[in-house]
C-alpha cells in the first residue's frame, strides 16, 4: 500500500516522483521532478526503493538494507521541497444540490472554430467528485484523464482542434461524489453524451453562463430531483392531465409545411442508432438513402428553397458522392458550398428551383 511521501517510478515512461495524495485505492497523485502534480494508476508504478548513490561499486551486489525505505534518512539540500500549501475548499452555502457539467469553450465563440476548444469538467455544487472521462470508440471507453474534482471548481480535461471536431467521439463519465459529512450515501453517476457536430459550426450555440468570462456550450450530467419527476411522468400522464383541465373540442387535422431552408443532417449517427455489424459500404448506403429520400421531399413540396446537407469532413467518401449524384440525377439543381460561418467544410447547399 502506497503512502504520501513514498518516492516511486514510472514503469510505461522515463522518471518518477513522489506521491503527493492518495486519490483513492488505485489512484494517486505523483510529483514529478518539474514540479507537476500527475494522476496516475497505482498498477503503473513501482516504488523506487534502492538508494543508488550508496552503492560505490557497480560491480558490488545490493545489500537487504538497499531495499528498505530509509524513512529517517536526512535529504540533502538541494532535495529540500518547500511545503504544499492546500488551498482552502470553496463551500458555498445553500449550493448542496449536485450540479455537474461538461463545457466547450472556444477561443472565438463568433467563429467557433478560428482555434481550438477547450473541453472542462464543471462542478457547481458543494461535492467532491471522483472521476473518469473517457472517449467513446469503436464501440469501446478509451481512458482520457481520472482524479478528484473540489466543490465549486471547474478541471480542464483536454484542448478540441478543428480536426479533432470533424471526427468527435461520444463523451463517457463516471462520477462518485461526496461530502466530508453528510446524512446519505450519493448513487454513482455514468453518463455518455453525444454531441453532433454541427453545433461546433454554430456560434448561436455557446452562451453566457456562470463558470467562464467567455460564452460555452454546457452539457448537464446529472439530473435534478425536480427534473427526474417530471421525466418520470409519461406522456399518457400529461395528456390525461391536459384532457381533465381543458374541455373537449373538435380537433381539426394541422397540415405541416417545410421550412424555406431545410438542413439534413447525414452523419451515420444521425441516420441510425446502431452501426454495429454495419460496414463502410452499408453506411455510405444508408447516408445516400437518406440524401435521395430528403431531396425528393424537398422538390415535391410548395415551400422549400433550399437544402443543407451535412457531411462532415471525414475522409471525403460522402461529400464526393453526394456531389456525384448532384451533379446527374439532380443536375437541373444548382449546388455549392454552404457557409462557412454556419457549417464549416462540412456542408452542401442544394437550390430548389420550382
Amino acid at each position: 500500500m502506497y503512502q504520501i511521501g513514498d518516492r516511486v517510478k514510472f514503469m510505461n515512461a522515463v522518471g518518477g516522483g513522489i506521491i503527493t495524495k492518495i486519490v483513492g485505492k488505485n489512484m494517486v497523485h505523483v510529483e514529478n521532478e518539474d514540479g507537476f502534480e500527475i494522476p496516475v494508476m497505482t498498477s503503473e508504478i513501482i516504488m523506487d526503493e534502492i538508494d543508488q548513490e550508496g552503492v560505490t561499486n557497480s560491480d558490488k551486489k545490493p545489500d537487504v538494507s538497499d531495499f528498505i525505505r530509509q524513512g529517517n534518512k536526512k535529504s540533502k539540500p538541494e532535495e529540500h521541497r518547500k511545503p504544499k500549501v492546500e488551498e482552502p475548499v470553496t463551500i458555498i452555502k445553500g449550493n448542496d444540490e449536485p450540479k455537474f457539467y461538461l463545457a466547450f469553450l472556444p477561443d472565438n465563440a463568433r467563429n467557433p472554430l478560428d482555434g481550438q476548444t477547450k473541453v472542462y469538467l464543471v462542478n457547481d455544487s458543494n461535492f467532491f467528485i471522483l472521476y473518469h472521462y473517457s472517449h467513446f470508440v469503436n464501440e469501446q471507453y478509451v481512458t482520457q484523464e481520472g482524479g478528484k474534482l473540489e466543490p465549486n471548481t471547474k478541471l480542464l480535461l483536454e484542448t478540441l482542434s478543428q480536426a479533432d471536431i470533424a471526427e468527435l467521439p461520444a463523451f463517457g463519465f463516471q462520477l462518485m461524489f461526496y461530502k466530508d459529512k453528510s446524512a446519505k450515501i450519493e448513487k454513482p453517476l455514468r453518463k455518455r453524451i453525444t454531441i453532433n457536430p454541427v453545433k461546433f459550426y454554430k456560434s448561436g450555440s455557446f452562451k453566457e453562463n456562470d463558470f467562464f468570462s467567455g460564452k460555452a456550450m454546457l452539457y448537464k450530467l446529472n439530473e435534478s430531483e425536480l427534473e427526474k419527476a417530471m421525466k418520470d411522468l409519461s406522456n399518457k400522464d400529461l395528456k390525461k392531465a391536459v384532457r381533465e383541465k381543458e374541455p373537449a373540442r373538435e380537433t381539426k387535422p394541422v397540415k405541416v409545411e417545410l421550412p424555406e431552408l431545410m438542413e439534413v443532417d447525414l452523419h451515420i449517427h444521425e441516420v441510425i442508432d446502431d452501426t454495429a455489424g454495419l460496414s463502410n459500404k452499408d453506411m455510405l448506403d444508408l447516408q445516400m438513402k437518406t440524401f435521395r429520400e430528403k431531396m425528393e421531399e424537398a422538390i415535391s413540396s410548395n415551400t422549400v428553397k433550399k437544402v443543407v446537407f451535412i457531411h462532415g469532413l471525414g475522409n471525403g467518401v460522402l461529400k464526393q458522392e453526394l456531389r456525384r449524384e448532384l451533379s446527374s440525377k439532380y443536375k437541373k439543381y444548382a449546388h455549392q458550398d454552404a457557409s462557412f460561418q454556419e457549417y464549416g467544410y462540412g456542408a452542401t447547399m442544394v437550390i430548389i428551383r420550382k
